[in-house]
Parts: structure tokens; C-alpha cells; sequence
């Protein structure tokens, strides 16, 4: 099998022999591949230096299963590089489609949402609502759509000036106890459901609430980003 000219992101690189790289990457048509770059780390390979995390690609590889052989890279289109917490944020959003996502699986629309993402992270727009916005959609195209406008209870609309407990299997339910579940306002979830960015207590709310759900989806684990200082 060969590709050429398929639009990509490098979402994490580590070396491999002498010369080389192994690189996971989201492509837009093909999903999640696993990359070996062979003789880029050499002074004077042509891609030394290109095959950067959070830029865009143009690149050909060769070859079936979990590895392919890397044949051709260029620059896509140009896109601001992100610096400070923005920079943080890229890295968090790579480990997250990285750990959450599935090499082989159809993530065409992950990946223009992605896009979108960085988009927006580099024109300086609200991080948090940013990132909440693309862990709601990422979430979605795996197949963990997130009930956000009705109880969880007997189907009845979300109140926004009410608190709900949220179950990750369940979606919100009304609170049992006054220690029960996480716990988060109404007007939270329909906020994220409508895509109109909240208030400042409600993008915490949406915080603990993709933590929650991601944590879940990844058998209890937890992200090594989540320990960097940004929102």
C-alpha cells in the first residue's frame, strides 16, 4: 500500500536505532498510524527538523499494519506556532487523541476538529472553552457521546438552575446525597450542549466533568498533561 500527499499531524515521536524515528501521527483519511521515519536524525537528512508536533503536513508512506515506512514530508499549511499555556494545551490535546483514540479507526472528523482546535488555541481564543469543546466532540466520533440535556432519571429536561450528580454511563442525575457523584450545575451542561461558552464557575464545572469522563474511558488512568499548569 502506498499514500502520497495526506494531510497530518505528528502527535508523539521518540527515537529508534541509531538514526531514525518511531512516530504516531493523525492523518485525515486514514485515522491513527504508527511511522518509522528512517535516517531523519541524520545532519543531512532533507526532513531533519520537519517532523515537529502541532504542524501541520503533507507526507507519503508505504506498507501495511501497525508500521509504515515514511516516504515523503513536507510543510502544510502554515499555522501559528503556540507558545506559553497554548503550547501546553497542544501537548495535552496530542497525549488525549493519542491515548483515548484507536490506530485504524475512521477519525476524518477528529481530525478537522483538531485542526480547529489548534486553530483556535493559536488565535489566543478561551483555552478552557476550547479544549471542552474539542474533548465533547473527540468524545462523540469515538462513540462516548455525552448525555448533557436531560436527566439521566426519567428523561426529564435538563434546569439549568438546578444541581445534578453525573454518572459517566448514565449522564446527570438528580443528587441523592449531599456527597453523592460530581456534582455540577444545570445550566453547565446545557452551556457545553448548546456550544455558548459559560461563565467562569461553569467552564470549572466542565473541567471536572471531562476529567471525570476521560479518566473513566481510560480504566481509571490519567493523563501526564493534566499535571501541567494551564486550563
Amino acid at each position: 500500500m502506498r499514500v502520497s500527499d495526506q494531510p497530518v499531524y505528528i502527535l508523539h515521536s521518540r527515537p529508534y536505532r541509531e538514526t531514525s524515528l518511531l512516530m504516531d501521527a493523525l492523518t485525515r483519511d486514514h485515522g491513527q498510524i504508527g511511522l518509522v521515519a528512517r535516517g531523519v536524525r541524520k545532519e543531512k537528512s532533507r526532513w531533519r527538523g520537519l517532523l515537529q508536533p502541532l504542524q501541520p503536513l503533507r507526507i507519503g508512506w508505504s506498507g501495511n499494519g501497525e508500521l509504515v515506512t515514511l516516504t515523503a514530508a513536507e510543510p502544510g499549511p502554515a499555522l501559528p506556532t503556540l507558545t506559553g499555556d497554548a503550547l501546553f494545551a497542544g501537548i495535552y490535546l496530542n497525549e488525549l487523541v493519542l491515548r483515548l483514540g484507536r490506530r485504524g479507526d475512521d477519525q476524518g472528523q477528529t481530525f478537522g476538529d483538531y485542526e480547529q482546535c489548534l486553530q483556535r488555541l493559536a488565535a489566543g481564543e478561551s483555552m478552557g472553552w476550547t479544549l471542552r469543546r474539542f474533548e465533547r466532540d473527540f468524545l462523540q466520533n469515538l462513540g462516548y457521546a455525552l448525555p448533557l440535556t436531560h436527566s439521566a432519571d426519567d428523561r426529564s429536561a435538563i434546569e439549568p438552575d438546578r444541581e445534578y450528580d453525573y454518572e459517566v454511563e448514565a449522564g446527570p442525575r438528580a443528587p441523592l446525597s449531599a456527597t453523592s457523584g460530581l456534582r455540577l450545575r444545570g445550566s453547565s451542561l446545557l452551556a457545553l450542549a448548546a456550544d455558548q461558552v459559560p461563565d467562569n464557575a461553569g467552564l470549572r464545572d466542565l473541567r471536572r466533568l471531562m476529567r471525570l469522563v476521560i479518566r473513566h474511558h481510560l480504566g481509571g488512568g490519567v493523563l501526564n498533561a493534566w499535571q501541567l499548569r494551564f486550563r
